[in-house]
């Protein structure tokens, strides 16, 4: 049997304990070695939690393992990941991959020039039930056109009261690029941004174009007092209508599912998948277009 991979994790938020920390400590692929954190408490409460070190900084986690998950800010995640590639260390990725897509570009420019392995948490795309409902479509053709709403009142709960960057850039920056890169993968590359809009309660409307030739129509919100969360994803075209199936794979496996790529691309050498931070990279400069489209929209 290989040697476990040794992974350090940054960030002890709430993303970092309620996933990251547990999906590290419970693959039987990855040795979880050590937490850091701006907020050293958290990292000490952390690293006692699962018994690991708390690194006094980042180089001093990078010297310990031979990856590093991220869990924190897209504009900090740009920032200590480019040191991590640097220091010759594998990734695992938070989506966006950055604040800019300047930044997103600088950090998978690194990754590809380095060549080490990344992947981004783009966890929808692990689920059992996502990869059988793309390979139908993508064995049926035929699709012209596609929807995706995800309204959810996420960012009304106190759990996101201090998210900064949420709630500045609202659902296109968190779920917007699971939406994106869904539709991406249902009806081809994103090749352009018809029109977009944000309106009231961070309500994000906008049509993109595929390089089939097929467009989607999506609609986002975390702003939204739903209960539950409406999460949506359908095709249309020539041979019907296809659904995505209800979400039957928890994040918690479809994590687990990740973890279980990234291992098997270390140990085999493998630097490219279809979620890796290029795949980040595409979804950013995307956000990126979707965000000058709607510079001069009323709130």
């Amino acid at each position: 049997m290989d040697e476990q991979v040794r992974v350090g994790l940054i960030g002890a938020g709430l993303w970092a304990e309620r996933a990251h920390a547990p999906g590290l400590a419970n693959h039987p692929g990855v040795h979880l070695t050590s937490v850091w954190a701006r907020r050293r408490e958290a990292a000490d409460a952390m690293a006692s939690t699962y018994c690991v070190e708390a690194a006094d900084s980042p180089e001093d986690l990078f010297e310990q393992v031979d990856a590093v998950a991220f869990a924190v800010p897209p504009a900090v995640q740009a920032e200590l990941a480019l040191r991590a590639v640097k220091a010759g260390k594998h990734v695992i990725l938070e989506k966006p991959l950055a604040a800019t897509v300047d930044d997103a570009e600088r950090l998978a420019g690194a990754i590809a020039d380095a060549g080490v392995v990344s992947l981004v948490s783009l966890v929808r795309r692990f689920a059992h039930e996502t990869k059988d409902w793309l390979a139908d479509l993508h064995k049926t053709g035929g699709w012209v056109g596609g929807n995706a709403q995800w309204l959810s009142g996420a960012l009304l709960s106190p759990d996101y009261a201090d998210s900064a960057w949420r709630h500045e850039n609202g659902a296109l920056m968190d779920i917007g690029p699971h939406v994106i890169d869904l539709m991406d993968a249902a009806l081809g590359t994103v090749t352009d941004v018809v029109g977009a809009t944000r309106g009231q309660r961070d309500l994000w409307h906008f049509i993109l174009a595929h390089e089939t030739g097929a467009t989607s129509t999506i609609t986002i919100s975390l702003k939204m007092p739903l209960q539950p969360t409406v999460v949506d994803f359908s095709v249309y075209g020539d041979n019907g209508h296809r659904a995505l199936p209800g979400r039957d794979t928890p994040s918690d496996q479809a994590f687990t599912i990740l973890l279980d790529d990234f291992v098997a691309m270390v140990q085999s050498g493998t630097t490219t998948h279809p979620c890796d931070a290029q795949r980040g990279l595409h979804l950013q400069r995307v956000i990126h277009k979707i965000t000058q489209a709607t510079e001069n929209t009323p709130r």
